[in-house]
Order: structure tokens, then C-alpha cells, then sequence
């Protein structure tokens, strides 16, 4: 059984080297989507794949970690980054260019990192990422699965070449959030949200 939880974030971006002029030369924001879809054979105590309230904690932080910011591709150039940085407190610098292909495999990343490093307490079983759906427009979305965020043929993905702004770190529940999702830290659902 699969299920399907929406979250909503306002970001804005450059998509360097595209072929749409306006996208590659001026910055611009969009009113995001994510669709996250978790699968699992199995359902919990209370008859559940997963409880929608269960991803209100840590997977909307995550999303949350882009809302009001601006995405940064890591190899832009150097003097723009630097500016960026300067004028907006809320930054992402990522590892790839900023278009919702990629932001479909980073979320991919991020969470499935986070659902792995979660012990369910509910009888959850065999709970995994199904695919992130992010809806860049009201008619353009991209889709991603494992094979693509895990993908031979793309640049690989590391937690460590993810940076967020130490304005959006001090909004987090917990200041070290990041640093213990890279560090395979074992977060425990609470038995109550």
C-alpha cells in the first residue's frame, strides 16, 4: 500500500547552463509541492502505513529547511555565491544544479537517510520511500525514485556536500539535527505527536 503526504515550500533559485534563457540568467522563485510517497506490505497498530502525524516532525523540517531560501548550486560562480550569502540569511548550497530533477533526488536523499535512521514504535514495518514528486509549476513536476537519487549515472549524492545557512539550522528543533542525520544518528518517533 502506498501513501502520499503534500508539503508546500517558496524558494528561490537560478538553473544554470538550461536552455530557457530566463531561468538560466536571473534569479526566481516558485511556489513548490512535495509529494512524498512511503510504501510498506505491511500496516501499523492502528491499521496505518505510516501516521501523517509522524511526518509532520522531522520530514517537515526537512522541507521547511527550504521555505523563504534561496538554492544555491555548490560550483556557480564564486562571487555570486558569496553575494547570495551576504544579502539573504536563509541559503541551501547544493552539491548539483538547482532544478526539481535534482531537487527530487536530494529530497530522496535526505529522507530516505532519515527513514532509515528511524526506529517506528507503533508496529510499523517495511516502511520505505516510494518517490518524491516536486511540482515546480502549476503544470511542470518532476519525479524521482531510488534508481534515480542512487543513480550510476549521475553525480553522487553526499549528506556532507549539503549546506544550510546557520539561520535556517537555528530554526530546528534541535540545533544538531543535521549533524546527526549525517553522523547515523537513530532517531525514535515519539509515542504521541
Amino acid at each position: 500500500m502506498i501513501i502520499r503526504k503534500e508539503f508546500e515550500f517558496e524558494n528561490a533559485h537560478i538553473v544554470r547552463f538550461c536552455s530557457s534563457k530566463r531561468c538560466k540568467s536571473s534569479i526566481h522563485g516558485h511556489s513548490y509541492k512535495v509529494e512524498i510517497l512511503l510504501e510498506s506490505k505491511y500496516l501499523d497498530n492502528a491499521g496505518m502505513v505510516y501516521d501523517f502525524g509522524l511526518l509532520k516532525q522531522e520530514v517537515k523540517q526537512i522541507i521547511d529547511s527550504f521555505d523563504h531560501a534561496i538554492t544555491l548550486f555548490k560550483d556557480d560562480d564564486q562571487e555570486y555565491l558569496k553575494q547570495m550569502k551576504k544579502f539573504s540569511s536563509r541559503w541551501i548550497i547544493l552539491p548539483l544544479n538547482v532544478s526539481a530533477e535534482n531537487f527530487c533526488r536530494i529530497f530522496f536523499v535526505l529522507i530516505d537517510t532519515l527513514l532509515k535512521q528511524t526506529k517506528m514504535i507503533n508496529g510499523e514495518q517495511g516502511v520505505y520511500l516510494k518517490s518524491i514528486i516536486v511540482h515546480e509549476t502549476k503544470t511542470g513536476y518532476a519525479q524521482g525514485f531510488k534508481e534515480d537519487a542512487y543513480s550510476e549515472f549521475l553525480p553522487p549524492i553526499k549528506l556532507e556536500d549539503i549546506e544550510f545557512s546557520k539561520a535556517i539550522q537555528e530554526e530546528w528543533k534541535d540545533k544538531d539535527f543535521y549533524e546527526k542525520l549525517k553522523n547515523s544518528y537513530i532517531f525514535v518517533n515519539p509515542k504521541e505527536v
